[in-house]
């Protein structure tokens, strides 16, 4: 069966994951007027963060294209099969393995649209061997015929449980009654030119 020596990376051009891409572009470089359209650029999705992307098509689009990337990557980049080197087909159902996806193909996006090769230099020098460790170790070769249910189930349940839950809330009451200071400082507040209070974390209107 015949292929091309190096296949094309999958770029994401279906309408809503491409969208998605432009606002982000646009809320940095667009002129005032398409800044104001696009609002607080901290309440944009970003494909790199799938939790972010909360619209359905795009959310769907998203997942397509990460699939896409996957079976590219496995193509392209994973040659010795033993090791757990390969991204296992049930990756979807490995929380680490969205999140560390989805971060790996944003950054091989961003090396395609460079005019330089250095962010490609880059992601073969530092991100392709990173995330094959970090999937070396994470993974393994749990997965290699058949998805393996969380070997961390168990203890995730006992740290959820209400006692476990109680017992690290008291350790925090106690550390802030043990801590609160003798003089309480002013707190300093962020405003804008029209005297509305900025949340530094999110940079919205803080509601009077």
């Amino acid at each position: 069966m015949s292929r091309p020596l190096a296949r094309a990376f999958p770029m994401p051009l279906s309408p809503q994951l491409h969208a998605a891409y432009d606002d982000l572009y646009l809320a940095t470089n667009g002129d005032d007027k398409t800044k104001r359209r696009i609002g607080n650029p901290a309440s944009l999705p970003r494909p790199w963060d799938p939790p972010s992307c909360h619209n359905p098509d795009l959310r769907r689009e998203l997942w397509q294209w990460l699939d896409q990337v996957v079976d590219w990557f496995n193509t392209e980049y994973v040659w010795d099969l033993g090791g757990g080197a390969m991204i296992p087909p049930c990756w979807p159902l490995h929380p680490h393995l969205v999140h560390e996806v989805a971060a790996l193909a944003d950054q091989r996006r961003r090396a395609s649209i460079d005019t330089t090769s250095n962010s490609l230099e880059e992601w073969h020098r530092y991100s392709v061997p990173a995330f094959i460790e970090r999937l070396r170790l994470r993974t393994r070769t749990l997965c290699d015929e058949d998805h393996k249910p969380w070997p961390g189930r168990s203890r995730h349940t006992r740290y959820a449980s209400t006692k476990a839950v109680q017992e690290r809330q008291a350790a925090f009451d106690t550390d802030l009654a043990t801590n609160e200071p003798s003089n309480s400082r002013p707190r300093l507040r962020i405003v804008d030119d029209d005297g509305n209070t900025i949340d530094a974390v999110t940079g919205e209107v803080v509601p009077d």
